[in-house]
């Protein structure tokens, strides 16, 4: 099972699947119709049934179920094609590490990129797994071809022992969960599941049904440019005032001053030139109340900015990407009982824990197809120094089973 799913993932992760925020058709971009289409034979080979790529890019499958004698709860498995738009995931050059024994990990493509043992707490639990990583120059993938790849892996147990009782499973990859549109046009009625888990999480035994609240914001700055040497009291630059916002945000509200439950506003995408400037920011907060106050936030920094460059036009644009879904799960704790239960059949101590992001369940849930989420073993997600555990990923496969199983004991 392990050395199926590393070949999976290994072969998902050569294709090149980035999203794109800046696209206006869906998905984002064409090349995410290529690892579909990888699936979609995947799929046939393994004679699933209702097999379907459609012009939005969703994969949708079922295995029937192998009971004559009981109706039960349809149950299904998702998992996202895109990866981050912030790093290239073309070229990726991954390397095995067979038996890891600990320590730092050199990246054979780029000598100034180390996946430091201190920076990565969770290397002290891999001794003896399989790494894969990639070569210094990418990110990997694991986010979320190691998704992917487990629940391939959980269909092919299921399929090559038709003796163990299952009853329908439904399968879909999604596009382009990373720009928060993965869901978009999904329809969970036509889909036809009782409720679902994805999986795009981390190391194994952390369990998730909250995600943060988010929103997204693009400031905009329009100013004037004219020929340096004669400026003066013409040229508005526009890249002073996107500037000033910047130095006005909260310095104790952002991704690397928080942990656990806390909020942050994080600018993370800033283009300018004298004429025309934009900052891209997320918001995000477990309480959804929480993103009114960061918006008023904003407008407070904006005021401020606008009396010390009053030629400036500032404007802000705030939309909704998702909201947390604790409180619609926790009407399901059933859903809920069964993940955990099979967390520990799979060998781990469940933990809840929430995300510091989003997936595609958040979503699903508020759609009304409840959607917790389950673990990978992926680690480092959207960054040159991405690295997954082949062994956590085969405990995602297990749990993916053992969900399952419990499933045929609902009575």
């Amino acid at each position: 099972m392990k050395q199926k799913a590393l070949k999976r993932f290994l072969k998902y992760i050569a294709i090149d699947t980035q999203s794109s925020e800046e696209s206006t058709t869906y998905p984002s971009t064409e090349k995410q119709f290529v690892l579909a289409n990888l699936l979609v034979d995947e799929l046939k080979e393994l004679e699933l049934e209702d097999i379907n790529l459609d012009s939005h890019c969703y994969v949708t499958a079922t295995l029937k179920s192998n009971l004559t004698d009981k109706q039960l709860p349809v149950v299904a498995f998702m998992a996202h094609m895109d990866t981050s738009p912030n790093l290239t995931g073309a070229n990726v050059k991954s390397q095995v590490i067979k038996n890891y024994q600990g320590g730092s990990i050199r990246l054979a493509g780029n000598p100034e990129v180390t996946i430091r043992e201190a920076d990565n707490p969770d290397l002290k639990e891999c001794i003896g797994h399989t790494l894969v990583t990639t070569d210094g120059r990418t990110l990997l993938g694991a986010d979320d071809k190691a998704g992917i790849a487990a629940i391939m892996t959980a269909v092919n147990y299921f399929v090559q022992n038709p003796k163990v009782p299952h009853g329908d499973i439904k399968i879909a990859f999604t596009p382009d969960e990373e720009v928060g549109q993965g869901v978009r046009y999904f329809d969970i009625k036509k889909f036809g599941a009782d409720f679902a888990y994805t999986l795009d999480g981390g190391m194994p035994g952390g369990l998730n049904k909250e995600t943060f609240s988010a929103d997204s914001a693009v400031i905009e700055v329009k100013g004037r440019d004219i020929h340096p040497g004669s400026a003066k009291d013409i040229m508005v630059n526009s890249i002073k005032t996107i500037a000033d916002i910047i130095d006005g945000l909260p310095k104790d509200m952002t991704p690397e001053t928080t942990e656990n439950h806390e909020p942050f506003i994080h600018p993370y995408q800033v283009t300018g030139s004298v004429e025309n400037s934009k900052l891209n920011l997320l918001l995000r907060d477990f309480k959804t109340e929480g993103l009114e106050e960061q918006k008023k936030v904003l407008k407070k920094i904006i005021k401020k900015v606008q009396k010390d460059h009053p030629k400036s036009e500032i404007t802000l644009t705030v939309t909704e990407t998702y909201r947390n879904m604790l409180a619609k799960l926790e009407e399901k704790p059933e859903i809920l009982d069964i993940l955990w239960k099979a967390a520990e059949m799979s060998g781990v101590k469940p933990e809840w824990k929430p995300i510091r992001g989003g997936t595609d369940g958040s979503k699903l849930t508020e759609m009304g197809l409840p959607t917790p989420n389950i673990y990978t073993g992926g680690n480092n997600f959207h960054s040159t120094t991405e690295w997954l555990s082949v062994d956590s990923m085969k405990i995602a496969v297990k749990t993916i089973i053992s969900i399952v199983k419990c499933i045929t004991k609902i009575k």
